[in-house]
């Protein structure tokens, strides 16, 4: 079976999406991955065979994807929450289709159109990867839902060196929200702190921090997928990847939402008990220092409910079962 992915050209989409489309590569079906090429080295390195469709570099219109259809006629077209045109260009040419989901349902009025909205393919299984207890109650009670195990992917990146004995904070604010001004605020909370904190700045030079103290290790990338298991206490942005894979990982959280789909990813992390939040204008490194601590207890209570959380997280299936349920949706 020929299976095509679909997503922006960014981190956050594609990177969920990874995880099924190697597990279907496994499985023994050709796999083929249309998105911009700022994600193609990484696709290229699992042998998804990646490629641009037409003039495309970050979004992926019906139009763009048309040719590409006619081109490799798929048997399936797996496309992203952010990629509405592609569930239309599959619909069009008469392909079977299915959304693949980066966390919670978007929320509306932030720039996406909802997936379970779209007039042109309506009715769609959506491939969820976030655990139920967090999801969106109408989403789960109105859709169909193939539930996937979130799976943390993330390029290679530069060596930390041994972990101490001192807790392990990982600080980022992902690939489009960090600035200068806010590391430089977080990080001033976190170093009162008898842990071990390392940065992945994404966007902002390293430099740009400055001078740090020695219990601050500072990188542009980190292998996120690797460090999360190590991790104590995770600070960021309420990214849908950071969330979930934190969540996997059993690790409490600090969130600190700047836009997008952040603030409800925040919110739901907070009703679940698994992480608390600050607001823009109460992110002051008294308030991060004070958080931070109360959730490096090692008995504490947002602890154990974010170990609930992983263990739930560990009962989804996997994606090589996902993968071998592909078939199915190709019918």
């Amino acid at each position: 079976m020929r299976v095509l992915f679909v997503s922006l050209a960014t981190v956050g989409h594609t990177y969920p999406m990874v995880p099924l489309a190697i597990a279907a590569r496994d499985a023994g079906h050709e796999v083929h991955f249309a998105a911009g090429e700022d994600v193609h080295a990484s696709l290229a390195a699992n042998g998804l065979r990646p490629f641009r469709p037409a003039d495309s570099f970050y979004e992926v219109y019906a139009e763009d994807l048309a040719p590409e259809l006619a081109r490799l006629r798929p048997d399936l077209v797996v496309h992203g929450w952010g990629v509405p045109g592609a569930a239309v260009a599959a619909r069009r040419a008469g392909i079977p289709g299915i959304w693949h989901g980066f966390g919670r349902l978007i929320p509306e009025g932030i720039g996406f159109d909802l997936p379970t909205a779209n007039a042109e393919a309506p009715g769609l299984p959506h491939v969820d990867i976030c655990p139920p207890s967090l999801q969106d109650e109408g989403f789960v009670a109105g859709h169909e839902r193939i539930e996937l195990r979130p799976v943390p992917f993330s390029a290679p990146g530069e060596p930390l060196g041994r972990r101490n004995s001192r807790p392990l904070v990982y600080l980022t604010l992902g690939t489009v929200f960090g600035t200068p001004e806010l590391f430089t605020t977080v990080l001033k909370g976190l170093v009162t702190l008898d842990a071990h904190v390392v940065v992945a700045t994404g966007r902002v030079p390293v430099e740009q921090l400055g001078d740090v103290p020695g219990n601050v290790t500072v990188r542009s990338w980190v292998s996120q997928a690797e460090l999360l298991p190590l991790a104590d206490l995770v600070v960021h942005h309420g990214g849908s990847g950071t969330t979930l894979g934190a969540l996997a990982a059993g690790v409490p959280q600090l969130v600190l939402p700047q836009g997008a789909d952040q603030f409800a990813n925040a919110e739901a992390l907070g009703a679940a008990g698994a992480g608390v939040s600050l607001p823009p204008g109460d992110v002051t490194p008294d308030a991060v220092a004070d958080h931070a601590r109360a959730l490096l207890a090692p008995r504490g209570q947002h602890r154990d409910a974010a170990r609930a959380i992983a263990e739930e997280i560990a009962r989804m299936p996997s994606p090589d079962e996902v993968a071998r349920r592909l078939p199915v949706y190709a019918a």
